[in-house]
């Protein structure tokens, strides 16, 4: 494939990539302040429910981080976006986006809900002060998953930050390069 061809077709699939990410925020930014804390609270409900140790962990953190519904898509080039509530306690204090792009191989669109609870006093007031906390850069997070799970108890919690998903829905398949940050946002 010659140069130009080649250009062409990569600025053709970054428009294509941008107009989607552009439809994605747009679903998914309307909430109000209200409707994003009543979703953190159902979401939350919902974790505990499917993973107990969640609770355990909720009862020890600093800050939870809840991002009731993310949505992804995807094709070669893709992202997702989400909005959620930071609590202290069971209180709403301020509210944030999350945002990732991806690129690789990669079809089809999904949403889920993710919750990261903050451990430490390093990971709450990181979050506080950055200008958006890049997941790899700042405090360490642990992605729990089934096996981490079993492991898990008040007396194994060294981590700054443990993050569950749940809630997946919608299909996609990937083997992409990502990089996700949270941002504080106005509600």
């Amino acid at each position: 494939m010659n140069a130009s061809r080649r250009t062409f077709h990569q600025t053709a699939l970054m428009a294509a990539s941008a107009v989607m990410l552009a439809g994605l925020a747009g679903t998914a930014a309307a909430a109000s302040a209200e409707d994003l804390d009543k979703d953190a609270a159902q979401a939350l409900q919902t974790l505990y429910k499917a993973r107990p140790v969640a609770e355990t962990i909720s009862k020890q953190a600093r800050a939870i981080l809840v991002f009731p519904k993310v949505v992804k898509a995807g094709l070669v080039f893709g992202g997702s976006y989400g909005e959620g509530v930071l609590l202290r306690g069971a209180k709403a204090t301020e509210y944030f986006n999350t945002v990732s792009a991806s690129w690789g191989w990669q079809a089809g669109a999904e949403s889920y809900a993710y919750v990261v609870f903050l451990m430490s006093d390093k990971a709450v007031q990181y979050l506080e002060k950055s200008k958006g906390w890049e997941f790899g850069v700042g405090p360490s997070v642990v992605v729990v998953n089934e096996g981490v799970a079993k492991n898990l108890s008040t007396s194994t919690l060294k981590d700054d930050a443990y993050a569950f998903i749940t809630d997946q829905q919608g299909l996609m398949a990937s083997l992409s390069i990502e990089g996700t940050k949270i941002s504080r946002i106005k509600r």
